[in-house]
């Protein structure tokens, strides 16, 4: 590997996992509030969306809705980080083996990139839907440190840490093959056939065209919805 590619690869470490703390970061209210139906937690399952997230921040004070969220950034740096430069890596050995206009190539670089993040960062998932179902008043745990120390001593070590790891990771195989795909498909489509405004030079090449800012955002976001649909 040249130090280029060592160079290229750490931009898209860091890009990768700064972009998914902001990600994550907007969402967090609304992931809170997921997990809280999703485990029918006492207090919350009688309500909607709408009506969830006040009665957090009444109970709960406004920081409430980003309850585990500081687990969720340490978590998903290392996620985001790792799926990005995984799926360049996957998508070029991919593309090599069965071609560079395979279908096939694209999706299974993104599904593979999905699973080998997931692989990594599941137990920092883990302790952050520990923390974010706890409501105030009745904490199990009181922290990060916490929560790994008592999974890890009385749940059975590792092996707590991976429950519920199976489903998990078969969601994830259709999930981030489809999300990459429809990306790269989009991406594609609004490049070579969208108007003008949806497209810009590249700042470090000029003769090359990439997203706007507005546009590269549309375009993840209905690539995240159809992937979150399927799965």
């Amino acid at each position: 590997m040249t130090s280029q590619e060592v160079s290229d690869m750490f931009k898209a470490f860091l890009a990768g996992g700064v972009a998914g703390c902001c990600a994550k970061t907007m969402i967090a209210p609304l992931d809170r509030v997921k997990i809280l139906l999703q485990a029918q937690n006492e207090h919350y399952r009688h309500l909607s969306v709408a009506s969830s997230i006040t009665a957090v921040v009444k109970k709960e004070g406004f920081w409430g809705l980003y309850k585990g969220n500081a687990a969720m950034m340490i978590r998903i740096f290392p996620y985001g980080a790792i799926q990005f430069v995984s799926y360049e890596r996957y998508k070029k050995m991919a593309l090599s083996w069965l071609g560079q206009d395979s279908h096939v190539a694209r999706l299974m670089a993104g599904s593979l990139a999905g699973v080998t993040a997931v692989l990594f960062t599941y137990p920092l998932d883990m302790i952050r839907a520990r923390l974010a179902f706890q409501v105030s008043g009745e904490h199990i745990y009181t922290g990060i440190i916490h929560t790994f120390h008592s999974i890890w001593h009385q749940e059975g070590k590792m092996k707590g840490f991976y429950r519920g790891f199976i489903p998990t990771f078969m969601g994830m195989i259709p999930y981030a093959g489809i999300a990459f795909y429809t990306y790269e498909t989009g991406k594609r489509i609004a490049l070579d056939h969208g108007p003008k405004f949806v497209s810009k030079p590249s700042p470090s090449q000029p003769d090359v065209k990439v997203l706007t800012t507005p546009c590269n955002l549309f375009v993840g976001g209905v690539a995240g919805a159809i992937a979150q649909t399927v799965r």
